[in-house]
């Protein structure tokens, strides 16, 4: 029964952000949208006291864990190395989805932590090592002054 409800759900949700996203012209991938929608329910539902299987929950969760890293990593700046980023990104994400599923909320925020610091870490525009603002402003200058 879990496993139909989880499935229409998430059709219904990747239908009505695809809906959204024709009316109000933004980008947002209908089916990320219907799994962590759907996994979103389904772990409220849980902390209220409604029978939830662990399992599809854990299966979604796994899920946009995989989907965001994946769609982090076309974000990487150059030189950052993708499988790098998955070897650490993954894990954690699996521990915070682990810390969810089974209510161990430590664990999960930990994990969450651990993501920020990874996304900082990959994502973020670093300052080049010995960039002098007044060798920039020279640079500058000299270019203009080329054409």
């Amino acid at each position: 029964m879990t496993f139909a409800l989880a499935l229409v759900s998430i059709f219904v949700l990747a239908g009505l952000a695809w809906l959204a996203g024709k009316a109000l012209r933004f980008s947002l991938c209908p089916i990320c949208f219907g799994v962590a929608g759907t996994w979103l329910w389904m772990l409220g539902a849980r902390l209220a006291g409604f029978a939830v299987d662990s399992t599809m929950l854990a299966v979604l969760l796994g899920a946009s864990v995989v989907g965001i890293a994946g769609q982090l990593e076309a974000r990487l700046p150059q030189g950052c190395s993708p499988l790098l980023w998955k070897t650490l990104t993954l894990p954690v994400g699996f521990v915070a989805a682990y810390g969810l599923v089974a209510e161990r909320w430590n664990m999960a925020a930990i994990s969450f932590l651990a993501l920020a610091l990874l996304a900082a870490l990959f994502l973020l525009p670093r300052r080049l090592a010995g960039t002098d603002e007044a060798v920039v402003k020279k640079l500058e200058q000299q270019m203009k002054k080329c054409c």
